[in-house]
């Protein structure tokens, strides 16, 4: 099982990242899949969560009509994006993708399985 984790960098306040996240080793088709991010000093929060087939999302109140989550379901691998636009300084954190067989949900719990995360640093 692998979730890999990409996109990250340093942006400038304002600008845009896709990050993605390539799941495969389980039919992760059928899993609900979350982005959550972790700056220095802080607990790990919530970002953002779709179901299985991309008909429902959950965002933070934090980054709602900024970030948009999607996915690509391929036979072996599935892709999951996280479009962030109008980023700010306090968006700075490192970026985990997760997949979990619960409907999609900001709690942590629910996801089983981790990637190894990816640095979003916005300057001023």
């Amino acid at each position: 099982v692998q979730l890999q984790a990409s996109g990250g960098g340093l942006v400038q306040a304002g600008g845009s990242l896709r990050l993605s996240c390539a799941a495969s080793g389980r039919t992760f088709s059928n899993y609900a899949m979350g982005w959550f991010r972790q700056a220095p000093g802080k607990e790990r929060e919530f970002v953002s969560a779709i179901n299985w087939s991309g008909g429902s999302t959950l965002y933070s109140d934090s980054v709602k009509g900024r970030f948009t989550i999607s996915r690509d379901n391929r036979e072996n691998t599935v892709y999951l994006y996280l479009q962030m636009n109008s980023l700010k300084p306090e968006d700075t954190a490192v970026y985990y993708c997760a997949a979990g067989s619960y409907p999609p949900t900001e709690a942590a719990r629910r996801y089983t399985y981790w990637g190894q995360g990816t640095q979003v640093t916005v300057s001023s």
